[in-house]
């Protein structure tokens, strides 16, 4: 029995054998085209073809947001531009597999020099090229493995075409040999309440198929050939954190009775039933981007007020906390900056942007405050990416102007948490956004999968600005909550409280499982916990003093 230490996603635990993903089709070889090129392209044709009707069929027996990422897959089956580049390849004297995918590299180079969301696509178009070259060869693609029994699935990473489809009825845990914690497989592995430990180095070369392994997401380990005596302990305890979680829903409380309310992160009015259902007391990240995101202009303030007017009538009575317009780096808009940025996550981004295309914020606040206005619901309005006290007082100050009683600052640049107690003079809350703060903190692009391991935000740089937020709040007598994915990891989300959060928000599916692990602390302890982890050197060493009682 050994066992491999990763980042944990979540505190399920579950034990299985493994299937693993099978490594990606080698490169074809550069041999000269052999065959007549006008072939050579029917077949390519042929193949492009029967791809993009398995992805289709897929995404309509997959339904919800997994078929809207295989339908986009299909479309890059379909492109004709790929099929213009394959054409003149072949022409070339180039062999159809190397052919197509060169045609693909193309613009898999191209989308990944985008950044962001749009680098996030350039995986979805590995993911196409590796199944038409797999039918060009007579072979199956690599994918996710078919199983009749329950499977722990280790993979080095998975495509978003993989993940939209995995049968949860029997992959009972993920475990993959790249990715952080905010990596799309541990966002994934959130949204479906899925065990998962990832960024596991060394784990391909360490575990086998069919090798009975537990995957313990709470401990972020994974036991390979466990005892019989330790795979029936996970069982019961798995069996337990399944009757944990299906347990009545109340409000987020530690052991002592202190409140901490739990809300839900959102992206359009669409996501608020299920919210609600969670048991989501409010939303603490409303994300507008979705009526900005592939629009040619930015919308009217009357299509923004209808579209916040729903969301906020879905939480009646609830506090909801909206983020402005956050655009720039991984989410360029044309019409709100089109200037080429050799460096855009440290260029006009956030409140930077909004400030040099005014009319679009104040457009956005009219249309908050009409909505406020039109559900009485409990507004809360925040802009992105605040640096300091001066942008602070400008935005506080518009968003009064315009007709909002509640405007704040998010915290995800490291100046703000510095300067905290400046800018709780003039913002009404703050809320902070981990994912950026830990990018920034350490200087680690969040979608660069090459520095995943210093994405965390257990990382005592982190944890150190979040009290000085903390702290400043406390003192303004403001709230200070927390939006990013660290409010989701239920053992962070209890040092978060000790370092002084007043609320959590965070993907509605992970509500239960944090609403839980609150009620095993009262506040001293969750304050001793968050001190331990200050004291620490790395975030794994925060992770293990955390975990552990004093003493």
């Amino acid at each position: 029995m050994s066992a491999l230490s990763g980042v944990g996603v979540g505190r399920g635990i579950a034990a299985a054998k493994v299937l693993k993903m099978p490594e990606p089709l080698a490169p074809p070889g550069d041999e000269p085209l052999a065959a007549d090129a006008d072939a050579e392209l029917g077949r390519v044709r042929a193949a492009l073809a029967e791809v993009a009707d398995e992805l289709t069929a897929r995404a309509v027996a997959a339904g919800g947001d997994a078929q809207q990422v295989l339908e986009a897959a299909a479309l890059m089956a379909q492109d004709p531009a790929i099929l213009d580049d394959v054409q003149a390849r072949l022409a070339a004297g180039t062999n159809a597999e190397r052919a197509t995918w060169d045609a693909y590299a193309g613009f898999r180079d191209l989308l990944a020099q985008m950044g962001g969301y749009m680098a996030e696509r350039a995986t979805d178009l590995d993911d196409v090229a590796q199944r038409v070259v797999a039918r060009l060869r007579g072979v199956a693609a690599p994918g996710v493995p078919q199983s009749d029994q329950p499977f722990i699935l280790v993979a080095r990473d998975l495509a978003p075409a993989d993940t939209a489809t995995l049968d949860l009825e029997k992959t009972l845990a993920l475990v993959t040999q790249d990715g952080g914690p905010t990596s799309h497989t541990a966002i994934l592995a959130r949204s479906k309440s899925l065990p998962a430990v990832v960024g596991v180095v060394g784990l391909l070369a360490a575990v086998a198929d069919g090798q009975r392994a537990i995957v313990d997401a709470k401990a972020g380990t994974v036991v390979l050939d466990p005892d019989d005596a330790s795979v029936a302990a996970a069982e019961a305890e798995r069996a337990s954190r399944t009757t944990a979680a299906s347990a009545p829903i109340t409000e987020g409380a530690l052991a002592d009775g202190t409140k901490v309310p739990l809300m839900a992160n959102v992206g359009s009015p669409e996501d608020a039933p299920a919210a609600i259902a969670l048991g989501a007391e409010g939303v603490g990240l409303f994300r507008t981007e979705f009526l900005f995101l592939g629009a040619s202009s930015a919308p009217t303030v009357e299509a923004q007020t209808e579209a916040y007017t729903e969301l906020l009538q879905g939480f009646a009575g609830k506090k909801v906390v909206a983020r402005v317009l956050d655009a720039g780096a991984d989410k360029p808009l044309a019409f709100l900056n089109d200037a080429h940025e050799e460096n855009p996550a440290l260029g006009l981004r956030g409140i930077r942007a909004l400030r040099a295309t005014e009319q679009i914020l104040r457009d956005q606040l009219t249309a908050l405050a009409n909505a406020q206005r039109a559900t009485g619901a409990e507004l809360h309005v925040m802009a992105p990416m605040i640096a300091d006290h001066e942008e602070t007082a400008y935005f506080v100050a518009l968003g009064r102007e315009l007709g909002l009683t509640h405007v704040g600052a998010m915290a995800e640049v490291p100046s703000i948490a510095v300067l905290a107690d400046q800018v709780l003079e003039a913002a009404d809350f703050v809320s902070i956004g981990t994912n950026d703060l830990t990018q920034y903190t350490l200087a680690a692009d969040r979608q660069l999968g090459s520095v995943a391991g210093f994405q965390d935000p257990w990382h005592p740089a982190v944890l150190r600005l979040i009290k000085l937020l903390g702290d400043a709040g406390a003192a303004a007598g403001k709230p200070v909550g927390v939006c990013g994915e660290a409010a989701a990891d239920p053992a962070l989300a209890v040092v978060l409280v000790g370092l002084g959060a007043t609320s959590l928000s965070m993907s509605a599916s992970a509500l239960a499982d944090v609403r839980a692990e609150l009620l095993t602390v009262t506040l001293d302890e969750a304050r001793a916990r968050a001190a331990r982890a200050l004291t620490a050197k790395s975030a794994a060493e925060a992770r293990q003093l955390a975990s552990h009682p004093a003493g």
